[in-house]
């Protein structure tokens, strides 16, 4: 149980004096950057190491939720994100070559309706996302190591040693394994992964240019005689759109360009010379699969490293950024002296069954038994059950200790310009008094400020909440 007394930390601080870097982050992708940023912003030093030669091309994961959103304003991307992507549109039915109407593809909510800003997904794809993150990891001082693919790992009671495929080892003190469905990392942890196939129909998945088709619709040709579906989504701030196209059980994909132009014009009323461009194209199986920890010693998992999804209802990317978010300041307060490391316990006990939960609403939506409505949105996912949350009050208001705090404003103040910053924050509101952990979730919660202090103790704070 968390609670250890501070002194271990500041033991575990002054106990490894040969480490190349505070924390080894294996993967350059949405949530290895976002756990860069978070603590290259809280003077942690840390290393982002990538298998490839550069970034992961193609739109992939291109929906942000609207907690995610949230996130990014906090780790100063925002404006970059919002001016790169844009809107969903809506789905435009095909049928015999002509359009047949209009599907909605996401349940909005209202302005306001669940105390945010935003009211559905930003779409940007995946490959500008991660530009956009990694020049803000620079501005703040850290970087990726590109080509160093991790082949082994060994721990032991003070740090992580990663081995390279090529080049020295690196000696970290924690390590995350950031890098991806197939992990590598995982894979040397011996951390199994317990799942099913979704899906056992291959997808074809392919960022593609048509001059000549609408960019205001989600185009969707359903099965036809002979042939199963494809959509064609017009992807924000490009001229591109991302092909989906599912085949038969035990299909080879063609992956060439030949190939993707040939089920563009066998399943929709374009022509094969209509596709003027052909990028990143993959062969993509659906699963759903949760491993089973989220950590080994001083190695912790997060995204699809940790989980992987259906891509129906933008589920994955937007967990994995959240496991970040989630881990970044605990590592961040433990690395400093300034936490006990108990708490670094708390991140499986709170990260694994929000993945498990959004792996089984992943699944649901794939298979047609459920919308993408508020649960997509991720906005309403708590840490009630944490033994982080304390709600010392008899009779608690919607507010509770474990909740993200909404995005409101009182008395002129907006409480998300309160909230930011890498820091714990004190809020009194008409309906108690909360102590805000640095990711937005109400950690103690009282109708007056009785307890407090104790629990500030507990988790290793002085009085005045730093």
């Amino acid at each position: 149980m968390y609670g250890a007394v501070q002194a271990d930390a500041h033991a575990d601080a002054d106990a490894v004096a040969d480490v190349d870097v505070d924390v080894l982050i294996v993967g350059a992708g949405p949530t290895g950057l976002v756990l860069g940023i978070d603590l290259a912003r809280r003077g942690v030093r840390a290393l982002v190491v990538e298998r490839g030669a550069t970034l992961a091309p193609g739109s992939r994961g291109k929906g942000l939720q609207p907690r995610t959103l949230e996130i990014y304003e906090d780790l100063g991307v925002l404006d970059e994100i919002l001016a790169a992507g844009g809107p969903y549109p809506v789905g435009m039915i095909w049928a015999d070559g002509v359009p047949a109407g209009e599907h909605a593809m996401f349940d909005p909510a209202k302005d306001g309706e669940e105390g945010s800003r935003f009211i559905g997904p930003w779409m940007v794809p995946q490959w500008r996302n991660q530009e956009i993150l990694l020049a803000r990891l620079e501005e703040l001082g850290g970087s990726v190591a590109f080509g160093r693919e991790v082949v082994g790992v060994e721990q032991d009671e003070t740090g992580v040693t990663a081995r390279f495929a090529s080049g020295r080892p690196v000696r970290a003190r924690y390590a995350v394994a950031a890098d991806g469905g197939r992990s590598a990392l995982r894979r040397a942890l011996g951390i199994g992964m317990t799942g099913e196939t979704v899906d056992p129909r291959p997808m074809l998945v392919a960022d593609v240019r048509i001059a000549d088709l609408g960019r205001d619709h989600w185009h969707v040709f359903p099965p036809g005689e002979g042939s199963d579906f494809l959509a064609l989504c017009p992807l924000a701030g490009t001229d591109d759109f991302q092909l989906a196209a599912r085949f038969p059980q035990g299909s080879r994909l063609d992956l060439s360009p030949e190939g993707v132009r040939a089920v563009v014009a066998e399943r929709t009323h374009l022509a094969a010379g209509d596709v003027t461009g052909i990028g990143w194209a993959s062969d993509f199986r659906p699963r759903a699969a949760l491993a089973d920890r989220f950590r080994e010693g001083r190695v912790f998992l997060a995204g699809d490293a940790a989980h992987v999804h259906s891509p129906a209802g933008g589920q994955g990317l937007n967990t994995g950024v959240q496991d970040a978010y989630n881990l970044g300041w605990k590592l961040g307060a433990v690395l400093t002296g300034r936490a006990p490391k108990d708490l670094l316990d708390t991140y499986e006990e709170e990260r694994r069954p929000v993945a498990a939960h959004v792996l089984g609403l992943s699944t649901a939506i794939h298979r047609d038994e459920t919308r993408r409505g508020a649960g997509t949105r991720q906005l309403g996912l708590h840490y009630r059950r944490s033994s982080l949350s304390e709600e010392t009050r008899r009779a608690p208001g919607p507010l509770r200790a474990g909740d993200r705090v909404p995005d409101l404003t009182v008395d002129g103040v907006r409480l998300f310009d309160r909230l930011r910053g890498p820091d714990w924050t004190l809020l009194t509101l008409e309906s108690g008094v909360y102590l805000v952990r640095p990711d937005g979730h109400v950690g103690w919660a009282g109708a007056t400020r009785d307890g407090l202090e104790t629990y500030r103790g507990r988790v290793g704070l002085g009085r005045d909440g730093s």
